[in-house]
């Protein structure tokens, strides 16, 4: 029996669900969650999310209840043992990334260092 190999990065249900909801909502089924990373915020690297109909060479692409995530290869380094999550909350509702990389974060939860 094989078994599969971790994923680089986790995304939860509730963020699957979140994406499914958007993409009905564009009515473009060729829609994938991108997820990167760039420089700047207060703390360093900030993540990024977006909407984008096909993947590129070097992009890992991960499967969750039939939602395709897209990362590509530079931003994986620094997210690799995280988790994709969607949170509803006082602050508002919003994507975010549980990155166990991350040696510092800032009260916005967008920004990190390493």
């Amino acid at each position: 029996m094989n078994e599969a190999a971790p994923l680089p990065i986790q995304m939860s249900d509730s963020a699957a669900n979140k994406v499914k909801a958007l993409i009905a909502e564009e009515e473009n089924p060729d829609l994938k969650l991108r997820v990167y990373i760039t420089g700047g915020g207060c703390s360093g690297f900030q993540y990024g999310f977006t909407f984008d109909e096909k993947s590129n060479d070097g992009d890992t692409v991960i499967e969750k209840n039939g939602i395709i995530m897209v990362v590509d290869a530079m931003s994986l380094q620094y997210l690799v043992g995280g988790t994709v999550d969607y949170v509803e909350g006082l602050e508002g509702s919003r994507f975010l990334v549980t990155n166990p990389n991350a040696t510092s974060t800032c009260g916005c939860g967008s920004s990190f260092s390493i």
